[in-house]
């Protein structure tokens, strides 16, 4: 990795407070049950139960086959464990792997709309487990195992697999492997190095380590040019101490090491799936010209690339870390392994399956990053090379790539039982389930870790202002200043039992230095509207909001979030006292919809309470700018309850007027109105109206006043099932954003990202 990448990498911070509270908030646990079908009247409940539900039950029976056309089983993957290996913590019990079992649910629904169910079993018999398994079986499409102890996992895998007619999966093998080979593939295409030359040293001999090893086998490496290493050294034919069959397909013959420090020397890669600090920065020089080195222990790698930077010049680095280049993460693989299993109704989930996925990560890497992508990682340099062998978690094309990839393969190979004839409309199809808007925050995330940026966190002595202020600065987005007495904060770090980050400054407006200095801004701004002297000292000695503004505006921080204890209206009307709209700009307030396919962005949800045709002209082009930083061409429509003159009234003047002033700009957007929101959102109704100049379904949605735009998006928040950002700020001079009073510290923390973020405009 560069240097400059080296420096900025931290690794993310997470207290057990802040996680505790986010598994049993506002409900305990991640995962939940929804029905897919209309319950609402009795015809509906006697098509869903009895007496309707008998015809899908003969159906079945008559052809097992059935069961993917009438129930769930072909979307519907068990996560189950018995929690003998419970991710880098151990033998914790059954119980205790829950909650890592929801999350990997939650991974496949987030990154796959894979349905997933989690299943704990409470047995350390792989026996008892099997039965378990095989008599649960024919509820689900396919089988993911997890956080099961080896050798125990391989047995179990593999008689599942034996015994059952649809994928077995574990993941702590498969999916470590998967990525691991693709990053190969890569690393030696940019040295030059020949698979079947290559000297490979793998330190770790468990479950990951085993099928990392089988898979790059079967992608050309010689069994004789790898050299396995565990606690007890190489394992070389003969060894007695510590083996078992599964270790002793890799003994080495050709190899006289013994030692770790022996096998390095001359080695040209190496697989660390061990322990942190095991390998020196001694064996790295000993390693071959350009050495490849994934040192993919969790939390902490076996030799960190700061250690390798300081001795090599010339070596690739992987890790199992997010806050470095090169991530090797399952999440790159297993949902998107089981989509296109899924799909095709594999039987199985065979190498040539795993190594298609591979060989697809891999190319994906390769390929130009595209627009969309790239603005999702604002300011991040994504092309392929020492610093990018592996595509990014959340890049928005692995969902049309890998599926694919994996589909193709258990159709050619026979596991398949069906076919896709069309692999460019599967490809669509997949797209359609992704939300690239979910990437597109991830990237703000990741460009104000790289681009840390400092925030004021104005109600400093509220406990969920001070949470989110040390989650901020423990995620390395850079500093916070907290606004508040000192000892009401330290009275509240008592009774909550925190403590403040060390990046965390707190700044009380009665004793600040600056005092001054802000009264005499705030005067010469306000002299003219009513202000004296003594208002403006006052306000900035008194007014957490008015002292923090007025930091952000003489650019003493970067930016600032509020909102807890004032309404949202009140705590602008603070702020704008130091701070304007940017120039040929208008403060707007805006929501977004996330919806299944492209986000929704509504405006003015906030400010402007009547806006006349001028003032709606002026938010649609704010908020189209908006959805182009998102990386969405923007298309927009300027809503009325009347559709292009039908029916008729006085209030849609106002619409009409604002479009004939764009018409006048000519902004550079594809806009239209006045119509209806189902106009505006449905492709069908469209067509009615061939004169409307919009391509397709709007993304943004202009309100003509600030009540239907927040009636609206705190209807659809409550009782639509969609999850709604905002109201976010967007146009003023400086970056701000103010939280809703009901905000959770989490909240807080994002709007405090997404203002530094905004800071960087």
């Amino acid at each position: 990795m560069s240097q400059d990448q080296t420096d900025k990498a931290q690794r993310l911070s997470i207290t057990d407070e802040e996680a505790l509270e986010y598994h049993a908030k506002p409900q305990p646990g991640k995962v939940a049950i929804r029905a897919t079908k209309p319950m609402a009247t009795r015809h509906d409940l006697s098509l869903a139960y009895s007496p309707g539900v008998a015809a899908p039950v003969r159906a079945i029976a008559d052809n097992p086959e059935a069961a993917y056309d009438y129930t769930a089983k072909g979307n519907f993957v068990a996560v189950i464990t018995n929690g003998t290996a419970i991710l880098g913590m151990g033998n914790l019990g059954a119980l205790a792997a829950k909650p890592v079992m929801e999350g990997k649910a939650v991974l496949f629904k987030r990154f796959a709309d894979v349905d997933a169910f989690d299943i704990e079993l409470c047995t350390e018999d792989p026996e008892e487990f099997i039965t378990a398994v095989k008599c649960l079986a024919p509820t689900f499409g396919g089988i993911n195992l997890e956080d099961i102890k080896a050798p125990q996992c391989f047995i179990i895998e593999q008689r599942l697999q034996e015994m059952l007619d649809i994928p077995v999966f574990h993941d702590d093998q498969h999916g470590t492997a998967i990525i691991a080979t693709a990053g190969l593939i890569n690393a030696l295409e940019l040295t030059g190095k020949d698979i079947k030359k290559v000297k490979l040293v793998c330190l770790g001999a468990g479950a990951a380590a085993l099928a990392t090893l089988h898979l790059v086998h079967k992608l050309g490496l010689p069994k004789e040019n790898i050299i396995l290493i565990d606690t007890k050294g190489v394992i070389y034919p003969g060894r007695k101490e510590g083996m078992n069959e599964w270790k002793a397909q890799w003994a080495n013959p050709h190899t006289k090491a013994r030692t770790l420090k022996e096998a390095m020397e001359g080695a040209d890669i190496f697989f660390g799936l061990s322990v942190k600090g095991a390998v020196t920065q001694e064996m790295v020089k000993s390693m071959a010209r350009d050495p490849i080195i994934f040192a993919m222990a969790n939390p902490d790698p076996e030799i960190t690339p700061e250690e390798v930077a300081a001795v090599r010049d010339d070596a690739i680095m992987a890790t199992g870390r997010s806050d470095y280049p090169n991530q090797i993460n399952n999440v790159l693989g297993f949902p998107y392994i089981f989509r296109g299993a899924l799909d095709v109704r594999a039987r199985a989930i065979n190498d040539e399956m795993k190594l298609a996925a591979a060989r697809a990560l891999a190319e994906l890497a390769r390929e130009d990053v595209p627009d969309e992508v790239a603005a999702a990682y604002h300011g991040l340099k994504l092309s392929f090379g020492r610093d990018y062998l592996i595509p990014t978690p959340f890049d928005p094309r692995l969902i049309s790539r890998i599926p694919v990839a994996v589909a193709r393969a258990a159709i050619e190979t026979g596991v398949a039982r069906r076919t896709i004839e069309d692999f460019d409309h599967y490809a669509a199809q997949l797209s359609a389930r992704f939300d690239p808007f979910i990437a597109t925050f991830q990237g703000i995330f990741d460009f104000v870790r790289h681009n840390k940026r400092t925030v004021i966190f104005a109600e400093g002595e509220e406990d969920r202002m001070i949470r989110a202020a040390n989650a901020y600065v423990a995620g390395g987005y850079g500093k916070a200043i907290l606004i508040g007495r000192k000892d009401v904060i330290e009275q509240v770090l008592e009774t909550t039992g925190q403590e403040l980050h060390e990046g965390v400054h707190v700044i009380h407006p009665g004793s600040s230095p600056k005092r001054e200095d802000y009264a005499t801004y705030l005067y010469e701004r306000l002299q003219r509207n009513g202000f004296l002297y003594r208002d403006c000292k006052r306000l900035v000695s008194t007014d957490r909001n008015v002292f923090a503004a007025c930091m952000v505006a003489l650019g003493e921080a970067d930016a600032m979030v509020t909102g807890l204890t004032r309404k949202f209206s009140i705590a602008l009307e603070n702020i704008r006292l130091a701070i304007d709209p940017r120039p040929g700009h208008r403060a707007i307030g805006y929501s977004v919809i996330l919806t299944p396919g492209e986000p929704i962005l509504v405006a003015d949800t906030s400010i402007q309470e009547m806006p006349d045709a001028s003032a709606l002209a002026d938010i649609a082009e704010e908020a189209a700018a908006v959805m182009r930083r998102f990386g969405y061409r923007p298309r927009v429509a300027l809503l009325s309850y009347s559709t292009f003159g039908h029916p008729g009234g006085d209030r849609v003047q106002n619409t009409r007027d604002a479009v004939a002033e764009l018409d006048r700009r000519q902004p550079g957007f594809e806009y239209d109105g006045e119509m209806a929101v189902e106009v505006a959102l449905s492709a069908e109704a469209m067509k009615l109206y061939p004169f409307c100049r919009l391509s397709g379904p709007a993304n943004v949605l202009i309100m003509p006043a600030a009540h239907s735009a927040s009636i609206s998006t705190q209807l659809l928040q409550r009782v639509g099932g969609v999850r709604v950002l905002g109201p976010l700020l967007a146009g003023l001079d400086r970056a701000v954003q103010i939280a809703s009073m009901s905000a959770t510290a989490s909240d807080v923390m994002n709007l405090a990202v997404i203002a530094a973020h905004d800071s960087h405009r």
